[in-house]
């Protein structure tokens, strides 16, 4: 019986894909290189650490609940570990143990592979990649808005609009000052936000009693939800976006409240405007995570994000947003006279080393074969030698053909369009 991989987890091919059940690691490196290039412009340095951490880092950050969800063992150490599920607390660990090394704001991103063990299901798998960006050490909201403008840059480079997504942004804060308006008994905090995190989720008159048992109504809350009416602390940030032009790509919504016992602030969703998708993106501010992964002894106020591939990938498909991985070789060097073979193998290496994508016949095959082994390769040109000094050089797209020296054939290829 043969050996099939584990449920939940992906298989990642070359295009083109052998089998619709697998994943395209052409698309996956794709999307990398696009969080890694807006990351950088916006002055994030990239970080990460290791797939394995102690249980305690998540269960200090999430509770105990959280474990029934993690991939976790006992090591030959004896230690309780776990595969990480998330991002943040490894990169609050590691902030707390070298914080004074580094200058405020820290801007950091990662691009994780993370793992919770649950049931594989449309767009959530036991294993996914994730762009994390964080920013540590600023309290301020234009910080919230950069952040949030990262996000919406990131989607708009894969060629995604204001038609295709929108970024719901609400507000902890604004939660907590509707509750203490209304009466709200601090101890009974907790539970008016489990009862506001799943309105969507739950029956209208469930919902309606809960509240009434805390003193609210479901109307009011819905009023306040309808309203929209952005605190103080969204409007700067919606100010912000406005002066660089992103206002169109976020709406206040106070339905969003994300985790409850870790977000502080701001918090925020992306999600696809046809709402076909679970969301694409989400994050906010959790001032105090690093302050409860060092035991108290560094405080520092913090938010981030995170983005999976497994989402955003099935949103560009949807939109036809995902290019053609054809991965074209530029020259294919044929060996037609086996005795040039080791002149040929020093040209393919100096064009190598001079930077262009080259490859060859590794065994000896007839002329035709070869030519037809270039054309599948999409090769702009091929070259032959005819002697150990020259080179025929001819350009497939226009069947232009030159005699150049061995060593002046990388100077031609430079010269081409």
């Amino acid at each position: 019986m043969a050996i099939e991989r584990l449920p939940g987890f992906r298989d990642f091919y070359p295009e083109p894909l052998p089998h619709p059940d697998v994943w395209s690691a052409d698309a996956r490196q794709y999307i990398f290189e696009k969080w890694r290039t807006i990351a950088k412009r916006y002055g994030f340095r990239e970080y990460d650490g290791p797939p394995l951490e102690p249980l305690e880092l998540f269960t200090t950050k999430s509770g105990e609940e959280i474990v029934k969800q993690l991939f976790d063992f006992t090591d030959k150490g004896e230690r309780h570990i776990a595969l990480r599920p998330e991002m943040t607390p490894t990169l609050a660990r590691m902030v707390a143990a070298h914080e004074r090394n580094y200058k405020k704001p820290i801007k950091w991103f990662a691009i994780p592979q993370l793992f919770r063990y649950e049931k594989p299901q449309k767009g959530r798998l036991r294993e996914h990649f994730q762009f994390n960006a964080d920013l540590i050490g600023e309290t301020d909201p234009a910080a919230d808005a950069e952040l949030i403008a990262l996000v919406i840059d990131t989607l708009r480079a894969f060629g995604l609009t204001a038609e295709d997504f929108v970024l719901r942004l609400s507000s902890r804060n604004a939660w907590q000052e509707f509750f203490q308006r209304g009466g709200g008994v601090a101890a009974r905090e907790y539970d008016f936000f489990q009862i506001i995190d799943k309105l969507e989720r739950t029956a209208p008159e469930e919902s309606e009693k809960k509240l009434a048992e805390l003193g609210f109504s479901l109307a009011a809350v819905n009023d306040f939800i309808a309203k929209g009416t952005p605190t103080q602390e969204l409007q700067a940030i919606l100010d912000n976006l406005a002066a660089r032009g992103l206002r169109d790509f976020v709406k206040v919504d106070y339905q969003v409240i994300r985790g409850l016992a870790y977000y502080t602030g701001v918090v925020f969703e992306a999600f696809d405007r046809k709402g076909e998708l679970r969301a694409i993106a989400g994050g906010g501010r959790y001032n105090g995570l690093v302050k409860l992964i060092s035991n108290g002894k560094v405080d520092l106020p913090a938010l981030g994000f995170g983005m999976g591939d497994v989402v955003l990938l099935e949103l560009l498909k949807a939109r036809g947003l995902l290019p053609k991985f054809d991965a074209p070789m530029f020259v294919y060097a044929l060996v037609e006279d086996e005795t040039l073979r080791p002149a040929t193998l020093k040209l393919v290496h100096d064009l190598r080393a001079a930077g262009h994508a080259v490859e060859y016949p590794l065994t000896p095959a007839k002329p035709d074969k070869q030519f037809k082994r270039a054309q599948e390769l999409k090769v702009a040109f091929t070259a032959r030698l005819d002697s150990s000094d020259y080179v025929r050089l001819r350009n497939l797209k226009t069947r232009e053909e030159i005699v150049a020296g061995v060593n002046d054939v990388g100077n031609h290829l430079r010269c081409t369009p």
